[in-house]
Parts: C-alpha cells; structure tokens; sequence
C-alpha cells in the first residue's frame, strides 16, 4: 500500500493514477483499502515455520534437478547415503531394501567424502604442478633442440662454404696450372713445327736446284756444282708427335676423378658431421690389446705376450674350449672393450682385422661364425690387391693402396668404429656409425700363407704429431 501510494503521489501532478498492476487509469484517486484475503493467507503461513517439525529441515535452493534428488520408490528426498550398496537414499528405503545396511545422513557422508575430496584435490594440484614443470623442461629442450640444429645447419653451411671456397680456389689454380702446361706444351709444338716448315721450305728449294741442275747439258756446270748441292742441311728425320706428354692431362683427371669420388662417399656415408681428429688425440685413448689364446683357431700361433698372432700350415693341438674358433683361424682379445680405445696392428700380405661381440658363434657349417658375415662382427681385410670391409654379408669396396699399420678407433657408446692406413700421415679407410649393445672384442683373421703376422704395436713416436687426412 505505502508503495502504490508513493507512486501515485508523483502523479499527482498529471492527476492520472493507474494501477501497477493491470494499468487500469483511475480518476479522481481512489481510497486504497486493505486485502484481508491476501493477509489473512501470510498469517497462517508464518506458523509453518514454526513448526518443531518443520524447523529440523533444511531449505535449500528450488532446482529444475530437483526431480533427480525423489527417490523413484517411494517419492521422498533422498536425504540418506547406504555405504553398503554406495548410493543416495530415503529414509523409508533405509526401512525397506536397505535395511539392516551401514546407512548415513548424505551431509556425513559429504563431510567424510569432503576430506577425501580436499586430498584428491591436493593431489591434482601436485599433478598440475608437476605436468607444468614438465612443459617447462620440454619446452626447454625444444628450445635447445631448434638452438642446437640451427647452430649446426650455421656451422655445417660456414664450413661447407669454406671448403666450396677451397675448392674453387684449388679449381682454379688447376686451371691455371693446365692452362700454363697447355700453353708450354703447344709452344713447343709449334716452335718445332716452324722448324719443319722453315726445313720444308729449304727442301723444296732444294728439290728445284737439284731438277734443274739434272736437265743442265753443260758437264763442266753439273760437276761443279753438285757437290754444293747434295750436302743436305738440318734434321733428316722427322719428329714424331709426343703423345707421351699427354701424362700431365691424364693424371690431373685421375687424380681429380679420385678426389671426387672420396668425397661422394663421404658425404653420401651415415655418418655423424664430426671433425677427424688428429694422430696425437687418437692417442691419447690408446689400450693394450691382448689375445685370449683360448679363441684361437688352431692354424694360428700366439707369441708369449699374446700381442703377435702367426698363420701357419700345420695343425696346433690346442686344447679344446667353448670359446675356441674350432673351424676358422680367427683370434679375439682377452679383455672386452667399452669407452673411448685406439690400437694398432702391424701386418703382413692378407690378414682381416675385426671386432665383434663375444657372443658370436664359434663353430658352425655356415658362415655365421666368421668375421664380417654376421651381425656380431665387422672386419676390414687388407691384402695386396684390394682393400674392402664387410659386416652382416655386405661388402665395401675402398679404394686405398695396401698398408702395413691399420689403426682403429672405438667410441663405444657414441657407436663409432673407425678403421685408418697409417704411414707417414694417418688416412681414414672406413668408419661406421650404429649402437653397439655389448661390449666389443679385438679380433685378427688369417687366411694367407705360412708365416703370415699380425702384431698389436706400440705407438710410432714419429707419427704423434701428424694430421688425419
């Protein structure tokens, strides 16, 4: 009423009073009475809520879900929670289907969940903590993988444009060197070919001296000057061209031929970019290589210190052993090899030089025990007429002149193995990159005549300061 009324006293001035309600217009301003229907309904409901009953229960939000919370037997909230069967229920099913059951209020049950809920809750928050720690590390490392590739592909195009510059440069000097050769070989050519023409020229003349002097009828004339006549003057043979200087040209394209054909199977090799170091830091990871007599085939002879190993004709009556190569003249080390090692052997006419996992067959009717034919091994054999290296059956050819030292270099866990010629200056033959799973062993095979060596050497002093080429 005081609100109706408020309202109509700001119309007074239009003297137009409506209701807020159906907006019915009134004129003059009606006199607002009181709704006894309306108030007599307040009245009787302010002592519901005084209830003793009533008062034991909850309100709680009006929800469309409300539905959800009537227990579809019996049409009552579900105010109750059975731990038995682990669901909501009313209070007549606790009389009824669960009777008998470990039945709670739902607000304890929520209260005992509620703790468990703050656990999980704490849990999650570690989980988060952790996960996002995690995507921090990735991402970390994602970083440093695309800092270290764009670094490398930086540093593999600055050397890669240096030795394009190196090679332009050497380009050109050849040029220039087969240009100046060219250039001395065809002044030759045509210096002696004026001669020839200039000698010609004299012939000829010569020749028509002679004729006419043939058909003089004067003898006085013909005796007095044959004589100065028939003396031939300057080079009575004639000079063959001299194909053999061709040489220069033939090496030069044989030797660039070579030097292409190197570095094609070096770029075309999976191997990692890494720069050769040189003899002297090889060295520095050099071990003592040792023969385990107990492998030894019995065409092969061990010195006393089991460094030198020496093919021979006759039949060694070694005792038997699991470990011995029983049909193949084929050693390994004593000792296992891990880390970062390089030895050298010294040896002589046709001798393979290998490592291979310990586990590789000793005897059998195939090939599968020898160096180079399985996946346990890989050998390099070196004789007179060829140099190739096999592993797993696959063959390589390499093209390298015949050498008395071979160096080899094992990076176990970076999976490098890498076999050199090493004379004067240190040449890399082949390298291998894989993963090794077991430790690897030294091996020498010797197939050739009696007498043929192989000797696990010290290092040559002299060769400790020199470069890998």
């Amino acid at each position: 009423m005081n609100c109706i009324k408020t309202s109509w006293d700001e119309e007074d001035q239009r003297r137009n009073y409506s209701c807020p309600l159906c907006r019915e217009t009134f004129y003059p301003r009606p006199v607002l009475v009181k709704n006894t229907m309306l108030a007599e309904l307040v009245e009787e409901l302010k002592p519901h809520y005084q209830s003793p009953t009533l008062k034991k229960r909850k309100c709680v939000e009006a929800s469309v879900k409300l539905q959800e919370n009537i227990c579809s037997h019996h049409g009552e909230v579900m105010t109750f929670y059975c731990r038995t069967d682990q669901q909501c229920i009313c209070i007549l099913c606790s009389m009824d289907n669960h009777k008998g059951h470990e039945t709670v209020s739902a607000a304890a049950e929520r209260n005992e969940m509620q703790k468990d809920l703050g656990e999980i809750w704490q849990k999650i928050q570690q989980k988060i903590q952790d996960r996002e720690k995690n995507v921090k590390l990735l991402q970390k490392e994602m970083e440093t993988i695309n800092h270290s590739a764009d670094k490398a592909v930086e540093d593999s195009e600055k050397t890669l444009t240096e030795m394009i510059c190196v090679i332009e440069k050497r380009s050109s000097d050849l040029k220039e060197q087969i240009r100046s050769w060219q250039k001395t070989e065809v002044s030759r050519v045509k210096e002696l070919q004026e001669k020839m023409d200039q000698e010609i020229t004299y012939m000829k003349r010569k020749e028509a001296d002679l004729e006419e002097l043939s058909r003089s009828e004067d003898h006085t004339k013909f005796l007095q000057s044959y004589r100065s006549l028939s003396i031939l003057t300057g080079s009575t043979d004639s000079p063959i061209p001299k194909t053999d200087r061709l040489w220069y040209f033939n090496d030069v394209t044989t030797a660039v031929k070579a030097a292409s054909d190197k570095m094609q199977k070096i770029l075309t090799e999976k191997l990692p970019l890494t720069k050769l170091m040189n003899r002297a830091e090889y060295l520095e990871y050099s071990c003592q290589i040792t023969m385990d007599p107990n492998t030894a085939g019995y065409s092969l002879v061990l010195s006393d210190d089991n460094r030198k190993i020496t093919y021979t004709d006759q039949y060694m009556s070694y005792p038997e052993h699991p470990d011995r190569f029983s049909y193949s003249k084929q050693v390994l080390s004593k000792d296992g090899l891990t880390g970062r090692c390089y030895w050298e052997m010294e040896i002589s006419k046709d001798a393979e030089v290998a490592v291979a996992y310990k586990s590789i067959a000793r005897s059998g009717d195939s090939l599968v025990h020898l160096f180079g034919y399985n996946k346990k091994s890989w050998v390099l054999r070196c004789n007179d007429s060829y140099t190739l290296f096999r592993h797993d059956s696959h063959t390589t050819v390499i093209s390298a002149p015949k050498s008395s030292r071979i160096g080899v270099y094992l990076a176990h866990s970076a999976g490098t193995l890498a076999f050199f010629s090493v004379s004067e200056t240190m040449t890399l033959l082949h390298r291998v990159q894989t993963t090794f799973t077991e430790p690897l062993y030294a091996g020498v095979f010797l197939s050739g005549s009696d007498g043929d060596t192989v000797e696990f050497g010290r290092v040559m002093p002299s060769l400790k300061r020199q470069r890998v080429d």
